[in-house]
């Protein structure tokens, strides 16, 4: 009887011919495929001992591990320093409301002084004015009486000279310069 042709496709789609799927696998040295994949790797492993790959790979990691540290270190002292420096900014802005406050109230003192002076002032600036206006209201009223006085004076002078003038003649004027200069 002829055997039946058994063909598997691979991978690429190619046949294989003479292999069936139920068929056991290729030896060799009597170790399977499987046998010779773990001898393999039981190589690698020795060698990666042999050149102490393991070790290699800890100092590298330790290395690693040092750098992380160092900079988790770096990291933590520029937390603290920023955090020092938020505190004294914090202190700063405290600082400076405080005195923004203190600038506040004495701008409010000194507007209140400055007020009650200009009150002051404007009363004190009335009085000398008032007072002022009260020496020129007398002034000018003894320049007026002054003023009135000479003007009388004047009239006066003119009537008794015009009543002399009138009384008297040259006679009479001669005998009164003589009584005049025998009083003397």
């Amino acid at each position: 009887m002829a055997e039946p042709r058994i063909v598997t496709e691979t991978h690429s789609g190619a046949e294989v011919p003479g292999t069936a799927h139920g068929s056991a696998d290729p030896s060799a040295l009597y170790m399977d495929a499987s046998m010779w994949v773990a001898l393999a790797m039981v190589v690698v492993l020795v060698i990666l001992a042999w050149k102490r790959v393991p070790t290699a790979i800890g100092k590298s990691l330790d290395a690693k591990i040092a750098t992380i540290r160092a900079q988790l270190d770096e990291a933590t002292a520029l937390r603290t320093e920023a955090e020092a420096l938020k505190a004294e900014y914090e202190a700063k802005a405290r600082a400076a409301d405080a005195d923004a406050a203190a600038m506040v109230e004495r701008a409010h003192a000194e507007a209140k002084g400055i007020i009650a002076k200009a009150g002051t002032d404007a009363e004190a600036l009335v009085a000398r004015r008032e007072a002022m206006a009260e020496a020129k209201i007398a002034a000018e009223e003894r320049a007026a009486i002054d003023e009135l006085r000479a003007t009388t004076a004047r009239a006066a002078t003119a009537a008794a000279t015009s009543l002399i003038a009138e009384r008297n003649d040259a006679a009479s004027d001669a005998k009164l310069v003589d009584q005049a200069i025998a009083g003397l």
